[in-house]
């Protein structure tokens, strides 16, 4: 038994480090919703469905702006000198995730209008009749709108990957520190995407192929988060003490049930069920797989400030 004796008194610090609070999980569900609704409507507009009035890829990019704005607001939010956030755009600095995040974040926008020039809706068109022209000669180049969709795609799986990222390369924080963690986040966002855009979605081929697709996903997170609890338990004792956290230590109920089983195994069964017209489609799937995804990264922001490689928390 070791006896430790400190006079250390940092309020972010101590008796945990409790840097970042809930805007930071709210960024990044937000970011990986964004992320996974970009690569669904990038795939429909190169599959050519965007010729369809009622394809989700025509007002995704709307829900998208939206939905990322909040999120960047959340972020702005977290930051402790507000007034230099303009200084982010002022430099890129190759070693620095923040540095690449920043600019993904903004060059995301751009993606998003391209998406809408390509079929503006009636309102838009009224009030801005040159978006009807633009429309228009982006149809008499068809490849134009192939490229936007694989921009789309591009782009989403970048801001995805990076909120993974932005987390594992804090190597002070064993949890966090995983390559796994990126796919996770992917992973995750695409399945709470796919699980949104069923649930609103009005073409009923879409609705029924993206309720396949979040089972997929869903499938590879539990795969995801097994390789990576594996990858922890079979690293240092402070790996083994970070997976604990999850499995049950403090963050435990809250992983196991929320995470676990109301966002993935409890849905998964019942989207199969529907899918395959045994039960009707009801939004409360989609919505146990939302709140899940947004639950996770409470649970691995939160136990990731909580782990450390002394396994000392005062």
């Amino acid at each position: 038994m070791f006896e430790l004796s400190t006079t250390r008194n940092n309020p972010l610090i101590d008796p945990a480090l409790h840097a970042w609070g809930w805007e930071i999980p709210i960024y990044l569900f937000l970011g990986g919703l964004v992320a996974g609704m970009m690569i669904i409507s990038g795939y429909f507009i190169f599959s050519g469905r965007q010729k369809n009035p009622d394809c989700a890829c025509n007002f995704l990019p709307f829900f998208s702006i939206f939905f990322l704005t909040i999120g960047m607001l959340s972020l702005f939010f977290d930051l402790e000198n507000k007034i230099n956030v303009w200084r982010l755009y002022t430099t890129f600095q190759l070693t620095s995730p923040m540095s690449y995040g920043a600019w993904i974040l903004i060059l995301v926008y751009p993606a998003l209008v391209l998406n809408i020039f390509i079929r503006p809706p009636q309102l838009l068109i009224n009030k801005i009749p040159k978006l009807k022209i633009i429309s228009d000669k982006l149809y008499e180049r068809s490849y134009l709108i192939k490229w936007i969709g694989v921009l789309n795609m591009i782009w989403g799986f970048l801001l995805g990957a990076y909120t993974g990222v932005l987390l594992s390369t804090m190597s002070a924080r064993p949890l966090w520190n995983s390559s796994l963690l990126w796919m996770l986040f992917i992973v995750s966002g695409l399945s709470s995407a796919a699980a949104f855009v069923h649930m609103i979605a009005r073409d009923r081929y879409e609705r029924e192929l993206l309720a396949k697709a979040d089972n997929g996903f869903l499938t590879t997170e539990i795969f995801v988060i097994a390789l990576l609890l594996i990858g922890l338990l079979t690293s240092s004792q402070s790996g083994i003490n970070a997976a604990k956290l999850l499995l049950t230590g403090p963050f435990a109920s809250t992983f196991w049930v929320l995470v676990v089983g109301i966002g993935i195994l409890i849905p998964l069964p019942l989207q199969l069920l529907a899918v395959n017209h045994k039960v009707k489609h009801t939004p409360i799937p989609p919505l146990m797989v939302i709140m899940g995804g947004l639950i996770l990264r409470f649970v691995i922001v939160y136990a990731g400030q909580y782990s450390n490689w002394l396994n000392i928390h005062f």
